[in-house]
């Protein structure tokens, strides 16, 4: 059961903050190391079937593991190649339609350069899910409502909210062919940078909680989604704290 960590991730924030201005130097290495794990497990969450070591190989090394999909090293190298980009965007204020075909190009483009960026011209279908996903000749609008509706929320809600509901209502559109988790998970993120906070993970071990929570706000229910990433944040807070600490 997921509760509700909103107050104790203030808390942790303003220890994080404590440390605050960090160097180029450790923020360099901070960046990096979440390359690797967020590439890692976001991919992982989709199926994908390289380790966290291979994925390391892979990003850092340019080379390809024997026996795994080539399509896994294109998912990985595209994914941190969208991750490269968050901490230009986070720079602005608010999320943009643009920012979103962005990342999804950056992330798509080696494996389906002709959709990559691009909204899809199929509906989606997905058996006895219950889920009525907009059709494509909708999605323009939808797209243009949700990205319209973000500088509000933000405003509104908690920032670790926030970034709980910019996933949720990206993915209940599913805008794009494929890649929406990825790019959903990206975009939590960039909402977390924009307010200050650091990148979360969502590890494949909790996968199961995830995809429930996350279908419980196709039904408008968004508390059991909002409180999973509150936890998911406070874990991720707990762990930066002790990388800057080491670092220091």
């Amino acid at each position: 059961m997921y509760i509700n960590r909103l107050q104790e991730i203030d808390e942790m924030k303003s220890k994080i903050d404590s440390f605050r201005p960090l160097s180029s130097d450790i923020l360099k290495q901070i960046q990096e190391y979440y390359k690797i794990g967020l590439t890692y497990s976001s991919n992982a969450l989709e199926g994908n079937t390289l380790d966290l070591a291979e994925t390391k190989v892979v990003i850092e090394d340019g080379l390809t593991i024997n026996g795994k999909p080539m399509r896994d090293h294109l998912e990985t190298l595209g994914h941190a190649s969208a991750y490269n980009k968050l901490f230009e965007i986070a720079k602005n204020e608010f999320i943009t339609e643009d920012d979103i075909k962005c990342l999804h190009k950056l992330f798509y483009e080696k494996i389906d350069s002709e959709n990559a960026g691009k909204y899809r011209n199929k509906p989606v279908i997905v058996t006895g899910a219950g889920i009525d996903f907009p059709l494509p000749k909708e999605l323009d609008k939808r797209m243009q409502e949700f990205t319209a509706s973000l500088p509000a929320m933000k405003q509104e809600f908690h920032a670790v909210k926030y970034s709980a509901m910019v996933h949720a209502l990206f993915v209940n559109i599913h805008p794009f062919i494929d890649g929406n988790g990825r790019v959903a998970r990206l975009l939590m993120n960039l909402a977390l940078l924009q307010s200050g906070y650091n990148i979360t993970i969502i590890p494949p071990a909790v996968r199961a909680d995830y995809i429930r929570a996350l279908q419980a706000s196709n039904h408008n229910d968004f508390e059991p989604f909002i409180n999973f990433i509150s936890e998911m944040v406070l874990e991720a807070q707990k762990e930066y704290l002790r990388i800057i600490e080491r670092l220091q």
